[in-house]
């Protein structure tokens, strides 16, 4: 990079998160080529999940979470206004079912308020019944800014701006490796090697691999867990009027059955939580023998399998029963049945975990001199999308300068 000359930078993956940081960078009249392996955008996490805008409420108090979530719905929501994408503050409801659950609720509502998150409140068995008519419970919070929109279109308008700024989006690109030479970061790709004066990753489910490859320790890895959704026929969806939680139990690592209504007009039931047999396992069985190796032989799954026997058997059941799974769900909106549900979608979640067995809760970003990974970014990650993206270009510029 010579005098007066752009900065030239690379984005490894083009999800929501990529696109965003690659977004940022071409704001800031920096040079900025996307890299993704897949023939489309946004094919993998950002493609795959509820789209779901979160407020805030879960995450401790001053995490990068917590930072960036708030700022990141706000971002967001000015951004989908202006574009005209689809955005609906249709509301949240976390929901005690008795009151075993209702100092979890208290423990909720606290870190919500210490985050700011706008308009929480809670509300009794009658406050429950006047926003979701059809769901039951002793307590809930309800926080009326939490809201649904459509990922893939948002990321699509961010790789427009990337190309209107004069910017590169290289589908079907895979990057194998990435090398530095001198004052520059080569990315070694299917089609040959291109030298950059600065390299953001943002690979997902193959983030561990790719920072490994450029020299990043080994942990945390990545270990994929597929979750199952169904989908409510009409006119049960009807029942569902936004989102409806569970108060989250610390006993499992994972959140459990919830209803969510999508920007499309379904609803959402599910997830359940399981290890999946593949990084890309979207259908059937899915075998990817690596993939499957690399987590189980991981040290930390075994740790984190010693610990979580109760909550993988609570997993299994919702995995191999439909009427197990529904039955979760109809605890919150009673009546619901096996037959008013379909097939629905497969997320994989690509879930950082320690050498301890502990499941990495915050973003991680690490890397050196002019690389940059991401190497830890689920829920709320797509919310959160133009609030990383921000931290981590202005930061990595501040660097190279």
């Amino acid at each position: 990079m010579g005098d007066g000359a752009r900065i030239s930078a690379a984005v490894v993956g083009g999800g929501i998160i990529g696109l965003a940081t690659a977004r940022r960078l071409a704001t800031l009249d920096v040079d900025v080529t996307v890299y993704e392996k897949e023939s489309a955008l946004a094919a993998h996490q950002t493609g795959h999940n509820s789209g779901v805008v979160h407020a805030g409420l879960y995450y401790t108090p001053g995490s990068l979470k917590a930072q960036l979530c708030r700022r990141g719905m706000e971002m967001l929501r000015e951004f989908t206004d202006e574009r005209g994408i689809p955005y609906d503050e249709c509301g949240k409801l976390v929901v005690a079912l008795d009151r075993s659950e209702l100092g979890r609720l208290d423990a909720i509502e606290a870190r919500a308020r210490a985050n700011g998150v706008p308009g929480i409140r809670r509300i009794d068995a009658a406050g429950i019944a006047a926003i979701e008519p059809h769901a039951r419970g002793v307590a809930a919070l309800h926080s009326p800014r939490t809201a649904i929109t459509d990922y893939v279109a948002i990321s699509r308008a961010f790789a427009d701006d990337v190309v209107g700024a004069g910017g590169t989006v290289r589908t079907g690109t895979t990057v194998t490796g990435l090398s530095t030479a001198g004052d520059r970061v080569v990315v070694d790709t299917d089609d040959g090697a291109v030298a950059h004066d600065l390299v953001v990753t943002c690979a997902g489910l193959h983030s561990d691999r790719l920072a490994r490859a450029a020299g990043d320790p080994a942990a945390p890895r990545i270990v994929p867990f597929l979750g199952d959704y169904r989908l409510l026929r009409p006119p049960a969806a009807d029942r569902v009027r936004g989102l409806i939680y569970p108060v989250p139990d610390p006993r499992y690592p994972f959140l459990g059955v919830h209803l969510t209504r999508r920007i499309d007009g379904e609803v959402m039931v599910g997830p359940n939580a399981f290890l999946a047999a593949g990084r890309e396992a979207y259908d059937g069985l899915g075998v990817s023998w690596r993939d499957l190796r690399d987590a189980v032989l991981w040290p930390g799954f075994a740790r984190f399998a010693v610990h979580n026997t109760t909550a993988a058997w609570r997993e299994l059941r919702t995995a191999t029963s439909s009427r197990r799974f529904v039955a979760d769900a109809a605890r919150y909106v009673p009546g619901l049945t096996v037959d008013d549900v379909r097939p629905g979608p497969r997320g994989i979640r690509a879930q950082a975990m320690n050498v301890d067995g502990s499941l990495e809760d915050d973003f991680v970003i690490t890397g050196r001199g002019r690389v940059v990974h991401l190497r830890n970014a689920p829920s709320p990650g797509a919310t959160s999308s133009m609030a990383i993206a921000e931290y981590v270009v202005d930061a990595a510029l501040e660097r190279l300068r």
